[in-house]
């Protein structure tokens, strides 16, 4: 196998400029008609009333640069000739941030079109490009800046305030801050780790799961009646989801809470029998709290915002941006107009949105898939978005939903997420996320999913690097059990996905599917570090129905609960991968079925201990063959209650081989061969994944 290095990339992207529009003084319509195209300006320096053919402004101040995006955008449709045709159209932006006041919308009228051509009697594309100005940064903000800060004091603190009078007047409200382009977080209780819920006075042991509570016991001294009480958020950690409420009120005498919504789930942690203690939660935004350098606080009812310097900060000059906008950028095809074809998208970043659950709702069912994106396509054919970030958001980066097909978004950052990275939700078709960082997701919706495929087929999501998000870093399918599903044919591929779960949520994996799924390939991926709070925490996780799914040449390792587990599903090819370091059991099934549930075969599992499977494994009902298997305590394995020649003996792992597979450096993570190692004697092929993430 080839060389395999582990490169922690981090989040760091720069934005690339697109190509030169042209000199700055010149007259750009002669030149732009003259190259058969059109290209348009826009600058915070600009002025919606020009005509947007300069780069700059002219000496005498009357023509120049648009001021907004959307005045350029509805310049374009006054291009089209007497045929009906359009000219390729070119929207440089120059570089700043410029603040929205509503989102920018783009419609078919707006966009590329395949347009008849009379003349020569064929279709003709006609692309409409929006990119940055040569090297310049130009970010589309549905934040505003808050300025007047004076100092002032609490107690003994020094802190910065600033007055917000729409805050004041119930008018807005935000859970984000960001100062000098870094997020910068609420106080939080427990500074470390998690509250444990002490009792439900509204719950007995035989409570149903999906019966939700909005009252739970506290332990002494966790919760208090501070100030602005119906202020702080309760977040609470139930299986694969966060609930998020603020309080209602608090009764120190019985140490009781009650919330302003119901849980999704009953308050215990149950999912394991042995296991009825009540389940973990944090709070948030306690005025209280507000004690460490870059903490900040709103007080709605008096419109103050609050704010503890970081070294070095100076608040007169500091640039603070509070959301306002649940989303920046709206594509929007469909209808009579059709979809909105030929929009090419390079080197803009997009930041600072925010949206909430309305009314008296607290989660999501999964995968926070009801939060928003901040750019969202909707009917968009044959678009694309290259060298742009998505940052500093509270919500998803980007969403493909029902009639996108043939969208690509390649070697884009989309990081510092209050959601996840990309939703490409159902009806959506062949698109492609490829050479992407997506990192640092869940920051608000902690259930959120760096890559999540709904009902949609023929996607493919290649040489991505996904991490620390605190749910799922991949997610594939919609639909639970054996019924038809929309998601087949989609291709997981060459992607580095780690810092998975971090402690947070449970039931999750480096990479989930869901449903029947032919043509599913999962290939040449690295899957480590998945850890879950608790149940989970996988690195492949085939949950309910997963059927049809090629799962081959990765590795996946560093896993708090197993490398591999299928909850239940059937015809699933599990070939050629290496799974190391699994936790207690390496393999796990859930359920027993009539049916095969998987192919194992020609894989090399390498563990600390001595139990191979977990889970239901009375009954095979899955084919084993020519693996290897390895662990540093001993060879007396353990095979769901066998011995491996007991296990040997029903059937199963002909040609398999208890060995050392002679990895090259096993401490380091290398997981290459030495020639002799006797895995090859098995049927594994060595692989190569010294070009996983990003090209």
């Amino acid at each position: 196998m080839g060389t395999h290095t582990i490169h922690r990339l981090g989040a760091s992207l720069l934005l690339a400029g697109a190509a030169a529009c042209g000199a700055e003084d010149a007259d750009m319509t002669a030149k732009a008609e003259k190259a058969g195209g059109v290209e348009l300006f826009v600058s915070t320096k600009g002025n919606d009333a020009w005509s947007g053919r300069r780069a700059t402004p002219n000496a005498a101040k009357t023509d120049g640069p648009f001021a907004t995006l959307q005045r350029a955008l509805d310049e374009i449709p006054t291009l089209k000739g007497a045929a009906g045709l359009q000219p390729p159209v070119s929207i440089a932006l120059r570089g700043g941030t410029y603040f929205l006041s509503e989102p920018v919308t783009i419609a078919p009228r707006h966009s590329g079109v395949y347009a008849w051509d009379g003349r020569q009697k064929k279709e003709q594309r006609v692309p409409v490009t929006l990119a940055a100005y040569k090297d310049e940064k130009p970010v589309l903000s549905g934040g505003t800046r808050i300025t007047g800060w004076r100092k002032t004091k609490i107690g003994a603190r020094n802190v910065w305030v600033a007055e917000l009078p729409e805050v004041a007047a119930g008018k807005r409200y935000f859970r984000q801050l960001f100062v000098n382009g870094k997020r910068r977080f609420r106080p939080r209780l427990p500074a470390k780790g998690l509250f444990r819920i002490a009792g439900l006075p509204d719950a007995t042991p035989e409570t149903p799961l999906r019966e939700g509570q909005r009252r739970f016991e506290y332990a002494d001294g966790d919760l208090h009646n501070w100030r602005n009480l119906q202020d702080v958020e309760v977040v609470i950690l139930q299986r694969w989801i966060e609930a998020r409420m603020r309080v209602r009120g608090v009764d120190e005498a019985n140490r009781l809470v009650t919330l302003s919504a119901r849980t999704r789930f009953v308050l215990r942690d149950d999912h394991e029998a042995h296991r009825q203690e009540g389940t973990e939660y944090y709070v948030e935004n306690v005025f209280e709290a507000l004690t460490k350098p870059g903490q900040w606080y709103l007080d709605r009812n008096k419109g103050l915002l609050y704010y503890l310097p970081r070294p070095g900060e100076d608040m007169k000059t500091a640039e603070v941006v509070a959301p306002r906008l649940a989303q920046v950028l709206l594509v929007k095809g469909g209808g009579k107009a059709g979809p909105v074809q030929e929009l090419h998208v390079r080197g803009i970043a997009f930041s600072h949105t925010e949206w909430f659950y309305p009314g008296s709702r607290a989660c999501s069912m999964q995968a926070a898939c009801d939060v928003p994106a901040a750019v969202s396509l909707d009917h968009a054919r044959g678009c694309s978005f290259e060298r742009c970030n998505f940052v500093h958001l509270g919500t998803y980066g980007v969403e493909l939903l029902d009639g996108c097909s043939d969208v690509e978004l390649r070697h884009c950052r989309i990081a510092d997420l209050g959601a996840g990275g990309i939703r490409i939700w159902h009806g959506a078709r062949r698109n492609t996320v490829a050479d992407c960082v997506i990192a640092d997701g869940g920051l608000i919706f902690l259930s959120a999913v760096g890559v999540l495929i709904g009902k949609s087929s023929g996607n493919q999501v290649l040489h991505n690097h996904i991490h620390h998000f605190c749910y799922t870093g991949i997610s594939v399918g919609w639909t639970w059990g054996y019924a038809e599903s929309e998601a087949y044919g989609n291709i997981v591929e060459y992607n580095h996905v780690h810092d998975i779960g971090q402690g947070m949520l449970s039931d999750m994996g480096g990479i989930y599917t869901l449903g029947v799924s032919p043509g599913t390939r999962i290939r040449y991926n690295l899957f480590h570090d998945v850890r879950s709070r608790g149940y989970g925490g996988w690195g492949i996780y085939t949950d309910e129905g997963s059927t049809d799914i090629l799962i081959e040449n990765n590795i996946a390792y560093n896993c708090n609960r197993g490398t591999f587990h299928q909850h239940y599903g059937r015809e699933n090819v599990v070939r050629n991968n290496i799974f190391a370091f699994g936790g207690p059991t390496q393999i796990e099934r859930t359920r027993i079925e009539p049916h095969s549930s998987f192919t194992f075969e020609h894989n090399i599992v390498y563990f600390e201990g001595l139990d191979v499977l977990g889970k239901q494994w009375a009954k095979p009902a899955a084919v084993f063959g020519g693996n290897l298997y390895w662990s540093t305590t001993g060879t007396n394995l353990n095979f769901g209650g066998r011995t491996f020649a007991e296990w040997q003996a029903e059937g199963m792992d002909a040609g398999s081989l208890i060995a050392d597979p002679k990895f090259v450096n096993v401490s380091t993570r290398d997981f290459r061969l030495w020639k002799d190692s006797p895995a090859l004697k098995t049927g594994f092929v060595p692989f190569d994944l010294s070009t996983v993430g990003p090209r």
